[in-house]
């Protein structure tokens, strides 16, 4: 019992990082109908600007602030300069997004090598916890917290505020939103960032689990784009339940049947797909 608690508590840390992946790369999806490949690559550079910060002195959660930010200005530059020029244009979208993946993946490696690096958990979550007769890391139960503190504020913000109303509207119809009065560029910047800012956030809450090392921006966009094709795009929920399932998929898999784990996580996005192919929680577009 206890081997099978610590290894949904590992599957469900592994999720949760997911999800802070996903959910912001299903929103703009759903609402920008923008495939922004290079999200793979915010999650990187959050992790990366973290251990900067942190190698030089900085506390983790000032670091984890201050990178999280910087990749929210760096995102809405790359929205504002590069893919505000070619919305609508799928093939471009592709081609743009899968060269910054390349150009930010050789800066990274440029100035942090190509060696695997890691975050300091931080003192203050360096405890373990008893659970049964084994110990479980208080930061990895922290970092499921987030996940559900984040879930928790993203169905607040969606379904409580004004501005959350608009965004769910214009997954659904962003031309009549447009038509209603409301500034289309300042929603979709907005929400541009704010999915880049997510995708941080997770690179800096998974360093000291996951590490860096070159190439993770893809093993971790990979798996965000499943659990967003599971869950259905511009849909959190969707992709907050289809993390927890990769999650727990992922860290049972690698343990009992390591040789095929990837393989069973792409045949639960196939046999979704062909019973609803909007995904868990998407819209059929009419």
């Amino acid at each position: 019992m206890d081997f099978f608690i610590i290894n949904t508590l590992s599957g469900l840390t592994y999720g949760m990082l997911l999800f802070l992946m996903a959910s912001g790369l299903s929103i703009v999806f759903g609402l920008m109908r923008v495939i922004n490949l290079a999200h793979g690559s915010f999650y990187l550079l959050g992790s990366y600007i973290a251990y900067a910060f942190v190698h030089n002195g900085f506390n983790f959660w000032l670091a984890l602030i201050l990178a999280t930010v910087i990749v929210m200005v760096l995102g809405l530059i790359i929205e504002r300069l590069l893919i505000s020029r070619i919305h609508g244009n799928e093939t471009a979208q592709i081609l743009l997004t899968v060269g910054l993946i390349f150009v930010i993946g050789d800066i990274t490696l440029w100035i942090w090598g190509g060696n695997f690096l890691s975050i300091p958990v931080p003192d203050l979550l360096s405890a373990t916890i008893q659970v049964g007769e084994s110990q479980f890391p208080a930061y990895r139960l922290f970092v499921i917290l987030m996940g559900v503190f984040f879930a928790a504020l993203l169905w607040f913000f969606e379904n409580k505020t004004h501005v959350g109303m608009i965004v769910r509207a214009g997954v659904d119809d962003m031309e009549m939103v447009g038509a209603l009065g409301f500034n289309i560029k300042v929603i979709f910047s907005a929400v541009f960032i704010f999915g880049a800012g997510l995708a941080a956030l997770g690179g800096v809450l998974g360093g000291p689990i996951l590490g860096m090392y070159p190439l993770m921006e893809f093993e971790i966009l990979i798996n965000a784009l499943i659990i967003v094709l599971i869950g259905g795009l511009g849909s959190w929920k969707g992709a907050f339940i289809g993390a927890v399932l990769i999650g727990i998929i992922d860290a049972f898999g690698k343990i009992y049947i390591p040789s095929v784990s990837m393989l069973i996580i792409f045949g639960i996005m196939v046999i979704v797909l062909v019973i609803k192919p909007s995904g868990l929680f998407g819209e059929v577009e009419a």
